[in-house]
């Protein structure tokens, strides 16, 4: 039975190259250099391990962040998008409308109290880019999130690319002013319940992470031009590929380029017919339909880093909790010392 199951395979790959040739004649596109030698994990796997990938880029979406209890956008359910009714929105996305922030900041900033970073911790996919950054894979990873974990994580701003903003710094919004301010300035006033007021002009004083209705960074569109034509691995995880201009990266790798999709389904340019049509073609995508951190887990088993990903990340959570808890006690002592005094003055008066 092995026999006949392994002459089943060997002729269903002869049918897919049949079929792939057939495809690219057709539609007079080139099939491309074969480079990954199976369209599978394992593939991708051996592919990184064979020397011949040395510059990765990942692009990454709120997938990566929901085990870390930050919820994504669009889940059924379980989405951002479909648990802001406390906010009475005309609609969901207004949000993050940079005319609707303007006239009711209110709902943007009580979300960002419950969202704001330095409440949650990366995940195993954050420490994984850690990880090819620390092997010099990574060029850069091109995040859609505005949580800062990858910053946590431990890439720095010039690994980053974060197209769609960052809690990192905030400035007034009056183009007459724009006046920087820092996240500890922007975090004090969100968890003070005050809508942030610039202290020169008196207008609104906003994050600075892209609403819809407003241009991307500048070092988006530059930096992507310089990455993209020299990428040799691009990964994609935990993104729905629906929020253009940042969607369309996936198309300025190489045509031999492989790109690898891990994410809980196939989306964007990996829909079911597309996929098949792609397959057929370059021989380059493979899908893994996964969370993004066992994703990340079993690739980095694959590669035989998952011991080393395993104690990074209990590490780095450990020495998360130590600082939290000094920064805890640091916040505590002031009123402990209040205390005592007051006490003291009591026992004196008395």
């Amino acid at each position: 039975s092995d026999d006949s199951s392994n002459e089943g395979d060997a002729s269903g790959d002869t049918e897919m190259d049949f079929l792939r040739g057939l495809f690219s004649r057709t539609l007079g596109l080139s099939s491309g250099e074969k480079v990954l030698d199976e369209l599978t994990l394992d593939g991708v796997a051996r592919y990184i391990l064979s020397g011949k990938c040395k510059n990765i880029i990942c692009m990454v979406g709120a997938g990566i962040s929901t085990s870390a209890g930050i919820p994504d956008f669009r889940s059924p359910g379980t989405g951002l998008y479909a648990n802001l009714q406390k906010f009475n929105l005309p609609y969901p996305e207004a949000i993050f409308q940079i005319d609707y922030f303007k006239k009711h900041p209110e709902p943007f900033f009580a979300l960002a109290r419950e969202l704001y970073p330095g409440q949650f911790k990366p995940t195993v996919c954050h420490y994984f880019m850690r990880m090819l950054k620390d092997k010099g894979l990574l060029t850069r990873c091109y995040s859609q999130n505005i949580d800062t974990l990858e910053r946590v994580a431990g890439l720095e701003g010039e690994d980053l690319i974060e197209a769609h903003g960052t809690f990192h710094t905030s400035h007034c919004v009056s183009f007459l002013c724009r006046k920087e301010y820092s996240m500890d300035w922007m975090k004090n006033k969100i968890f003070s319940e005050d809508i942030p007021k610039c202290d020169s002009c008196g207008s609104l004083v906003k994050p600075d992470i892209v609403f819809f209705g407003e241009n991307l960074p500048a070092r988006f569109f530059t930096t992507m031009k310089m990455d993209f034509p020299r990428c040799d691995l691009l990964i994609i995880m935990g993104t729905s590929l629906q929020v253009q201009p940042f969607a369309s990266l996936v198309n300025r790798v190489s045509n031999s380029c492989p790109r690898l999709l891990i994410n809980m389904e196939k989306t964007g340019q990996w829909g079911l017919r597309r996929l098949y049509l792609f397959l057929l073609i370059v021989h380059r995508d493979v899908a893994h339909l996964s969370s993004c951190d066992d994703g990340c887990m079993a690739l980095a088993e694959l590669l035989g880093w998952k011991a080393e990903l395993e104690e990074m990340v209990k590490r780095e959570h450990a020495l998360i909790d130590s600082k939290d808890a000094k920064k805890k006690d640091k916040e505590a002592t002031p009123s402990s010392r209040s205390t005592g005094a007051e006490a003291g003055n009591s026992d004196k008066t008395e």
